[in-house]
């Protein structure tokens, strides 16, 4: 390695160390604000966690507000788009009115900051011969473009997760409650109580669902209010059911029984379903990984010895 390569080395990584180097300044004095907050309130005779936890919710709050008057100034006037970004924002977990003018002040600060970064990394780029600053003007851009969206699919996928794993549970009570003698209004609000400690998400869409009902709302469309927020085929499939057979006056507990036989069966079917694609994707690994080495250690010794004795020969 020359003298070119080691200075070209050393120019890619100076930024990287005085990057460090100012976010471990900036976390030492951090620690030391804090540090000395903490004895000033010992000193006082207060709390030791008061005043920094005061001092966090402020700068969380002063943050929080001033995106979500960035967003009222370039919230979307159609209704119809506003409705989709807050059906987003709800499977999302994130059920506040608020949600949307907040979600979109956040979006344009990123933005904002992508640009100006990229502005101020443009010149060091043109320089030549160090890619970092445009690596770091693309990656700027392509979180302000695609984090958002990334991290709201991230939130819906996770609570999805959750609601998926909860439902079996909340049919398999809502039948046993029904069947008890229970109303389905008052076993929705009992299987709320049951589901708490082990789906709190899934239990908070549930007590949502029964303030709904118990402000009046018709239970058809509280259900499929219910169902929009998960966002579960399975809990659109319950709604529907609730709602025929309230329309038909079927049994509510043999309904329920039904349908949680059939949802049990869907379950059973995509097990089999994804235990029956396994060989077929387990095949690219096999092909790519185990079968080189496999191939290796059986030939590599019939070639080792074949290349001794032509050597010897």
């Amino acid at each position: 390695m020359d003298a070119l390569d080691i200075g070209h080395l050393a120019g890619l990584a100076a930024p990287v160390f005085i990057g460090l180097a100012v976010v471990g300044a900036v976390i030492a004095v951090l620690f030391e604000m804090r540090t000395t907050q903490r004895l000033r309130a010992r000193l006082a005779g207060g709390g030791a966690q008061a005043p920094v936890a005061s001092a966090t919710a402020d700068m969380r709050a002063q943050v929080v507000g001033g995106l979500r008057k960035l967003g009222d100034r370039l919230i979307v006037r159609d209704p119809e788009q506003v409705s989709v970004l807050r059906g987003q924002l709800m499977q999302a977990g994130f059920a506040s009115r608020e949600a949307v003018p907040i979600y979109l002040g956040a979006r344009m600060a990123l933005l904002v900051i992508a640009v100006g970064g990229s502005a101020l990394l443009t010149p060091w780029a043109a320089k030549g011969g160090n890619l970092l600053p445009a690596v770091a003007a693309g990656a700027l851009t392509l979180t302000a473009m695609l984090g958002p969206d990334r991290f709201l699919a991230r939130k819906k996928g996770k609570l999805q997760d959750e609601y998926r794993d909860g439902f079996p549970d909340l049919l398999d009570l809502l039948v046993a409650s029904v069947e008890a003698g229970l109303s389905l209004d008052a076993a929705v609000s009992r299987v709320c109580e049951e589901l708490v400690r082990r789906h709190p998400n899934l239990a908070r869409q549930i007590r949502f669902l029964t303030h709904e009902l118990r402000a009046g709302r018709s239970r058809r469309d509280a259900w499929a209010s219910f169902a929009d927020r998960v966002g579960l085929e399975e809990a659109m499939s319950l709604a529907t059911m609730l709602r025929q057979a309230e329309e038909m006056g079927a049994s509510l507990g043999e309904t329920l029984r039904i349908f949680s036989d059939e949802m049990r069966s869907k379950r059973m079917l995509k097990a089999e379903e994804k235990a029956a694609a396994l060989p077929a994707k387990l095949m690219v690994p096999l092909i790519l990984f185990i079968f080189p080495c496999l191939l290796g250690v059986l030939i590599l010794p019939a070639a080792f010895k074949i290349t001794k004795m032509l050597a010897h020969g």
